[in-house]
């Protein structure tokens, strides 16, 4: 799920690169950095924790240069700690590099034991490593052929932005599982950013999305020179729609928060509810309530209040901080909700900790009937492609029912958007990787493959 950026032939472009991975922020908490190369060489910031808290004025007076590659990490695999931040910078016999790495390599244990058994030294756990290794490994001359090199010997989901001391290699994989654009600075130079949305803070206008098995190379041209590596196997991801993306950034061409007001709508056809009001979990469930609301012909009401200090519950590594985060960051309006038939819609059910915790307090709160509609599909397999549900014994709705989990939950009811409803809502042109609710995973193998995000 993890934010990256790269900027090219700007001034000040680790200052472009700080403001970018703000604005993608939600994409990864646990840890950022970032950097800068001036032509001659690449310094790196990088720390635990949220980006307005690692870097400051001190900090950019060491991050010269015109290209600045950035990440913040959202982890599934690794340590919570410094040497698993990225970007990875390494010297090698070409020079330096850093790489900064959204995504899931499905074969990083394969590739990972070959290399150890070649000699490699590894300092993380994490996926990226492998691709420093693999690229200062090869034997080609230029740094271009042995990124193209490194490319033939990993599968899976990765966005990478490569950075040496004087030029930046983009690459998206042929499924283009995770987002990818490519912007232009209005100061001149070139961005690319996992969401537009980035775009936006900075005042840079979007150009295209980044093609799936396509390389940028940003170097003395005065334009990116784009070269197809792989033939495109499209799939986008779902959650990207679902979850993970800000409702303002558009993703290959659909808006985040359309595409979230149509899955409400079809959420009201499939699974309507005799209810007084809906109300949204707040922030990523706002727009399909407001889509439910609509489809039913009821009030909507931002009923829970949400305290924005508090991170997101899901992508926190434990369950037992989700649970506590949950009533530390939703509070329900007492007045709206007392003696109220509710619906309350959320964007997915992934281990139904919040779910559960919600519908307490709402019957805490005094309403008479709690609904909990879901405007995405029931999540029952693990995805190897970066999402934090590795195995499928955490995956409520792998184990039971919806009618047996409204009553784990105590509900007095539960919906689900189906699979035709979710691609209906965002478009049947694009082939979506929707493999947490159908286990089909396209790219082969098996659909208990370890988790391994980066």
């Amino acid at each position: 799920m993890c934010a990256i950026v790269g900027i090219y032939g700007a001034e000040n472009a680790s200052k472009i690169a700080y403001y970018a991975l703000f604005a993608m922020q939600h994409r990864g908490q646990e840890s950022t950095g970032i950097s800068a190369a001036d032509g001659e060489k690449i310094r790196l910031v990088k720390a635990r924790g949220l980006v307005t808290e690692v870097f400051s004025e001190a900090v950019f007076e060491t991050l010269g240069g015109d290209c600045a590659i950035g990440h913040n990490r959202y982890s599934t695999a690794g340590n919570e700690s410094k040497m698993d931040a990225q970007p990875i910078f390494a010297r090698y016999k070409l020079g330096e590099i850093s790489v900064a790495h959204n995504g899931n390599l499905v074969n990083k244990f394969e590739v990972r034991d070959e290399l150890i058994e070649q000699g490699a030294i590894f300092q993380t756990n994490m996926d990226t490593e492998n691709i420093v290794h693999l690229i200062a490994k090869s034997q080609k001359d230029m740094l271009i052929d042995r990124i193209k090199d490194m490319l033939t010997k990993i599968e899976g989901a990765y966005c990478l932005v490569i950075q040496s001391r004087s030029k930046m290699f983009v690459i998206r994989d042929r499924f283009g599982i995770r987002p990818l654009s490519l912007g232009k600075l209005k100061g001149g130079g070139y961005i690319v950013a996992s969401e537009t949305c980035a775009f936006d803070l900075v005042g840079a206008e979007f150009i295209r999305d980044v093609a799936p098995g396509e390389m940028l190379i940003f170097g003395e041209e005065a334009e990116p020179i784009s070269e197809q590596i792989f033939e495109p196997d499209y799939h986008p991801c779902a959650f990207e729609f679902i979850y993970f993306s800000r409702p303002d950034s558009i993703i290959d061409g659909t808006n985040v928060y359309q595409a979230r007001l149509d899955m409400g709508k079809r959420l009201a056809k499939e699974a309507p509810a005799d209810v007084d009001l809906v109300l949204p979990v707040p922030d990523s469930g706002v727009a399909a309530a407001r889509g439910y609301a609509e489809g039913l012909g009821v009030p909507f009401e931002m009923g829970i209040v949400r305290n924005h200090y508090i991170g997101r519950t899901f992508i926190e590594p434990t369950q037992e901080i989700r649970a506590l985060k949950v009533r530390l960051k939703l509070s329900p309006i007492k007045y709206l909700i007392e003696g109220k038939s509710i619906a309350i819609v959320d964007d997915s059910l992934v281990r139904g900790t919040t779910s559960r915790q919600i519908v307490k307090i709402l019957k805490e709160a005094g309403a008479r009937e709690v609904h909990m509609r879901i405007a995405s599909p029931e999540i029952r397999f693990p995805c190897r492609y970066g999402i934090d549900t590795p195995t499928q014994a955490e995956l409520i709705s792998a184990r039971h029912t919806p009618e047996e989990i409204a009553s784990i939950m105590g509900a007095d009811s539960l919906g689900f958007l189906s699979v035709d409803g979710l691609v209906d809502s965002l478009g049947r042109e694009r082939k979506y990787s929707l493999v947490s609710f159908d286990g089909d995973y396209f790219a082969g193998g098996s659909a208990q493959s370890p988790g391994c995000s980066d």
